[in-house]
């Protein structure tokens, strides 16, 4: 079987979603690898200006 490849958008989908699902912020960013922070920042930005909002930010 191949390995599966995932776009950095598909995992925060991905995470928006076990949250929608009713699954803790703590356990969710512990099995992705990315700080309660991070998680918020994500989840805030998701409930603010919808899927759109998960796209990578340009710097500047």
């Amino acid at each position: 079987m191949p390995w599966k490849e995932s776009s950095v958008m598909e995992e925060r989908l991905r995470f928006v979603a076990r949250l929608l699902d009713g699954e803790g912020m703590s356990a969710l960013c512990r099995e992705f690898g990315i700080s309660r922070k991070t998680g918020y920042k994500i989840f805030n930005r998701y409930k603010e200006q919808g899927p759109e909002a998960l796209c990578d930010r340009l710097l500047g």
